[in-house]
């Protein structure tokens, strides 16, 4: 079966620093695969790259069969292609409406984009309830939904996840755990970088292992959960 995703041989440098050294990975379409590893392990400058918000330095993402190493952000939402970014990254003076639009912006017919909202305002009936609010006063746990529902509102065949627990409290966490699981069922594909391992790995099919920019383990969820490796990369740090 063809690979929703191909990354091969990806390479990612911040001037001096390579921050990500030659990855080779896949996500086959309706699965969860889990990115693990240590702060500074090379997981979200993988993510970055993969949507085109740090360059590659070398190698070739293939998405849908296509070439889209080189392409601009913008034009990967409407191939299908999106990431809720680390840190929420809301817009704080725009209303809770006015981020979600924004997720929206390659969205040209009127009937997938009320489709559009319907669908994040029926995940996130909170949303909806604070439409009009500024984004900047929402809860942590409110502003992570924002955040995803404005990346769900593109549509995306693939959905990038980059820390969603991050700051969140625990019954929040649970409920954005529950979130993720719910959209894989309504068929939407998702990658996550993530340092709560457990739940990660709960919740993963595969995952990999990162540790100094390469990747050090891969494996069915289960499997990973009890490899040294996993250990290891997270006791050695970097």
């Amino acid at each position: 079966m063809a690979s929703l995703l191909s990354v091969q041989s990806l390479a990612v440098s911040y001037g001096p620093i390579e921050a990500v050294r030659g990855v080779d990975f896949d996500i086959q379409k309706g699965e969860i695969v889990a990115f693990l590893g240590a702060n500074g392990a090379g997981k979200s400058s993988t993510l970055n790259a993969l949507v085109g918000l740090v360059p590659v330095a070398s190698g070739t993402v293939s998405f849908k069969g296509e070439d889209i190493t080189d392409w601009a952000p913008e034009n990967l939402a409407p191939a299908g292609l999106t990431l809720s970014p680390e840190g929420r990254r809301v817009f704080g003076a725009l209303s809770v409406a006015e981020n979600l639009r924004m997720g929206a912006f390659s969205i040209k017919d009127k009937v997938a984009l009320e489709a559009a909202w319907e669908r994040v305002y029926t995940l996130f009936p909170i949303l909806h309830e604070r439409r009009d609010q500024f984004a900047g006063t929402l809860s942590g746990g409110q502003q992570q939904m924002l955040a995803v529902g404005r990346a769900l509102m593109s549509n995306p065949s693939l959905l990038l996840l980059d820390e969603p627990s991050l700051g969140l409290a625990p019954k929040i966490v649970g409920q954005i755990f529950d979130l993720i699981a719910l959209l894989r069922d309504q068929g939407v594909t998702l990658a996550l970088v993530e340092q709560n391992v457990s739940m990660a790995l709960e919740i993963a099919d595969r995952g990999y292992v990162l540790a100094s920019g390469k990747i050090v383990a891969s494996g069915p969820a289960a499997e990973l959960a009890r490899s040294e490796a996993l250990k290891s990369a997270y006791l050695g740090g970097e």
